[in-house]
């Protein structure tokens, strides 16, 4: 499926969402896309006594001439660019604006304080829905992201970080979706010329691990090395494919969603797929893209079965 070649971006003038603003732009610029940003508000409607139980809508008037200042805000951010911009407000939920917007789309950012805790869980908050039910992939980008390049701290503010993708990280378990995310990963690998990095997590050892049940005369080693055999199979057929594409492969003791969240404090960008099997089937995330999302110190590129740029 061919994907227009627009980055849609979602700003509401907080610092995460011009910081992803910033990390939508450099790489429209890098891939020589045109960049949409969109802002978008909702109102409730509360029941007025005085109308005979009818409902009095809040007069908006005010809030979208905010939103538009808001999108005047961010074109000036992003004018030295050189890209094609465009920009629209949206009326209704933030989630659910950029979930129907993201079908026509080539991939879509947004930003998150990337804090975790309650708030950041639940469902409908941007940075969890959009992933989980977008209709491209989607960059989730964490404010506490900064990347100097060499910049002195003292002489860079935020919106002056050079965002560039030097390594990658992408999580294979053998599952379609972390296939589908691995294929993504070698694409973004071949946009920046960055390393990649792929990563198994085998949680078989003697802590809480989910196989810690394993009866004692069972050789993790062995566990270990049958699982690093399975991701070569599938690592070096990638690698067949991709004519002079060298994928490091690293397989450790732990879960996914720990090794690939330490590993985003040395990388640039995680990949990661989702199967959509969160507490409600369909309606989240998985458990390791969840967790990564909201504790990457990097920002995560999450394919779900929607965004399948082979689906």
């Amino acid at each position: 499926m061919t994907r227009p070649e627009i980055v849609l971006v979602g700003v509401d003038g907080s610092a995460p969402s011009l910081h992803a603003l910033d990390w939508a732009a450099a790489y429209a610029k890098r891939v020589g896309w045109a960049l949409h940003m969109v802002c978008s508000y909702s109102l409730p409607s509360f029941t007025a006594a005085s109308l005979d139980g009818g409902y009095a809508a809040l007069d908006d008037t005010a809030i979208q001439e905010g939103a538009k200042a808001v999108l005047v805000e961010a074109q000036e951010r992003v004018a030295g660019h050189g890209l094609p911009v465009t920009a629209s407000v949206a009326t209704g939920d933030a989630a659910g604006v950029l979930v129907e917007m993201s079908k026509d789309y080539g991939l879509a950012v947004v930003g998150t304080r990337g804090r975790g805790g309650f708030t950041e869980r639940l469902l409908g908050t941007v940075s969890s829905a959009l992933p989980a039910h977008a209709k491209c992939p989607v960059v989730v980008v964490p404010l506490r992201t900064p990347k100097s390049n060499g910049a002195p701290e003292a002489d860079r503010r935020d919106g002056d970080v050079v965002h560039e993708v030097r390594r990658i990280i992408v999580g294979v378990d053998g599952s379609p979706s972390a296939e589908a995310a691995l294929k993504v990963a070698i694409t973004q690998a071949k946009v920046w010329d960055a390393e990649l990095v792929a990563v198994a997590g085998v949680p078989v050892g003697s802590g809480a691990g989910v196989l810690a049940w394993l009866p004692a005369q069972i050789d993790h080693e062995q566990v270990l090395a049958d699982i690093k055999a399975g991701l070569d199979v599938i690592v070096d057929r990638y690698e067949a494919a991709n004519d002079g594409l060298k994928i490091k492969r690293i397989v450790l003791d732990g879960t996914g969603a720990e090794l690939l969240t330490e590993f985003s404090t040395a990388a640039d960008l995680l990949v990661v797929g989702s199967r959509g099997r969160g507490g409600f089937r369909g309606l989240l995330l998985g458990s390791t893209s969840q967790a990564v999302l909201h504790h990457a110190a990097c920002p995560v590129l999450v394919v779900n079965r929607k965004s399948d740029p082979d689906e």
